[in-house]
């Protein structure tokens, strides 16, 4: 039998993590949605033949993490409906109770890699589709009460066999979106994208053989349990309990158990949503895994094995372990507030890993509508950025991605013009009060669309609307997440959720996402870094005076127009 030396499995290692490179940029310059090859909402990954995450690759973490549970549930399909897997076989699924995990919008392609005859490894990519069906344009309504009305359902089936397209189920998909050419060239990229990664596989396997491409593997899942088998032996002991209400009145609930050897995840107590707001038990697992990456270490390295440790209890027909025939339009939403939930409950017993509370919801925002020059249908899906919360020793980040989000981007003001019957009037920090402390939580952002075209809709769901960002150690909440419809006259109405909303022409839709928490009494923030929030626009001097205790506001408008004097006076 082939063994490996520690140079060859290093080199393995590092090719899977190119591969998945590769497959993330083949997609990125081959969709055809901005939602991928601009925001990067999609996400690649290798898994091993048995089903491990054998390598995550670039991408949303929560995408990567995954994609090896649909691999399985393929598997487990094939085995139990005695389906063959054949070479040149490709696997399309957005089904979350059939290996989807997620949503609807978000559609999985996985690809069987065979060398001589035998599996060695799966390719696999997620990226989310504009629309694909359902009652609303964008696939995502909020008064959806099953999944049937949120569209096309993927069984986890074959969409290329043995190397041949079939095409009466690509006919099928296509038919059933409002966006049929994106949903065609979105789709391509997707098959590309895990085809590339088999034949790069194929090579590696090749040059060095399968079984030392084997041990390759298993020594990189090892290595990754024992990554968090290390951390955990440093982390505070013992079972932490929370449970916390949400914007849906619904109280959310959780208990955490750590040993040396078990990171114990237990959300059995935790109601059902009768709306889109629910979660596969994948999909909530993905919540914990994310968690212990968090908290565990913070290289980039990440496998199956960095996961061993968890032990995962839910309860189904909950929020957290949905029965058919429950929708899940926006788990999305679902997911945040799991991570916020499980992070909250552990925060304060580890202050120097975990901040205060950030905005906590995706913001997705949808609008759609006619093109008013080409008369061409368009639909802006745009996840928004937030402000994050103040830890011990610095302050929030601004204007960033949520807690799982990763490496995705808000799409370019000048690409959302061109391709989208807007106008981006402004995109501005967000300067409502809030978020003070020792360490400030960083600033939300404000944005503000402009209709060029008649009857657009408006679909969004900003969680953390009634609740604001929590705070830590004294500190200060953060602010909510809403919506603003101006109309032209000037009225203005403030939402948090909407489906299929009509919007005028010349109507602006005004977004603002919240700052988050502070950390840390207020009164021992530094005097000078009190000044720079106020002259940066992070603070009013009027708030200053009321949350930090200046002496007068007299005296600091001098303070602040100080620097400005000395440096108008050297220069005469």
């Amino acid at each position: 039998m082939a063994t490996a030396d520690r140079f060859t499995i290093d080199i393995i290692q590092n090719s899977l993590q190119a591969i998945c490179e590769e497959m993330f940029a083949v997609m990125q310059k081959t969709a055809m949605s901005a939602i991928i090859y601009e925001v990067l909402d999609m996400g690649t990954a290798i898994v091993d033949a048995d089903g491990n995450l054998a390598c995550a690759g670039a991408g949303i973490p929560l995408f990567i993490a995954g994609l090896d549970k649909c691999v399985c549930f393929i598997k487990e399909k094939c085995a139990q409906e005695g389906i063959e897997i054949k070479e040149g076989d490709i696997f399309v699924t957005n089904d979350p109770y059939y290996g989807g995990i997620t949503h609807l919008n978000d559609v999985i392609f996985s690809m069987p890699v065979f060398v001589d005859g035998e599996i060695v490894a799966w390719t696999s990519d997620i990226a989310h589709w504009n629309d694909v069906g359902g009652m609303v344009p964008g696939s995502m309504a909020t008064t959806a009460t099953e999944i049937f009305q949120e569209g096309l359902r993927l069984p986890a089936v074959k969409i290329v066999e043995a190397g041949q397209p079939n095409l009466s189920l690509i006919q099928t998909i296509g038919v059933n979106s409002r966006m049929p050419d994106y949903q065609q060239g979105d789709m391509w990229a997707g098959i590309s994208a895990v085809r590339i990664g088999a034949r790069r596989i194929q090579e590696v396997v090749r040059k060095y053989s399968a079984p030392v491409f084997r041990d390759a593997l298993r020594d990189f899942l090892d290595y990754g349990e024992q990554v968090t088998l290390k951390a955990l032996k440093s982390l505070p002991k013992g079972t932490f309990h929370h449970i916390e209400e949400q914007d849906s009145g619904l109280k959310y609930s959780c208990t955490i158990t750590i040993t040396d050897e078990k990171f114990i995840v237990d959300l059995s107590d935790n109601p059902h949503d009768p709306g889109p707001n629910n979660l596969s038990r994948e999909a909530a697992l993905l919540s914990a895994q994310l968690l212990v990456k968090t908290i565990s270490d913070d290289s980039p390295v990440c496998n199956g094995g960095n996961f061993r440790p968890i032990e995962f209890i839910t309860k189904k027909n909950t929020v957290f372990d949905a029965a058919p025939p429950s929708p899940q339009g926006y788990y999305y939403e679902t997911v945040v507030q799991l991570y916020d939930l499980l992070w909250r409950c552990l925060a304060k017993h580890m202050p120097t890993l975990l901040p205060a509370g950030h905005y906590g919801s995706m913001c997705a925002t949808v609008v759609g509508g006619t093109h008013p020059d080409t008369g061409r249908g368009y639909t802006i899906v745009e996840p928004q950025l937030g402000g994050w919360g103040g830890y011990k020793g610095g302050d929030g980040s601004s204007a960033v991605f949520t807690c799982f989000h990763g490496l995705t981007y808000n799409c370019p003001v000048e690409i959302n013009e061109a391709r989208n019957g807007i106008v981006v009037d402004s995109v501005t920090l967000n300067d409502d009060a809030g978020g003070e402390g020792e360490f400030r939580g960083g600033r939300g952002a404000k944005i503000t669309y402009r209709l060029r075209a008649e009857n657009a809709f408006l679909n969004f769901c900003f969680r953390r609307s009634k609740f604001a960002p929590w705070p830590l150690e004294g500190g200060m909440p953060g602010t909510p997440n809403y919506v603003e419809i101006v109309s032209e006259d000037g009225n203005v109405e403030r939402l948090s959720t909407a489906s299929g909303r009509s919007i005028n022409k010349g109507e602006r839709i005004r977004l603002v996402t919240g700052n988050g928490g502070g950390y840390g009494d207020p009164s021992r923030r530094p005097r000078e870094k009190i000044l720079d929030d106020i002259r940066n626009g992070y603070i009013t001097i009027e708030r200053a005076h009321e949350v930090y205790g200046f002496a007068s506001e007299e005296s600091a408008r001098k303070e602040i127009a100080a620097p400005a004097l000395e440096a108008e006076r050297t220069s005469k």
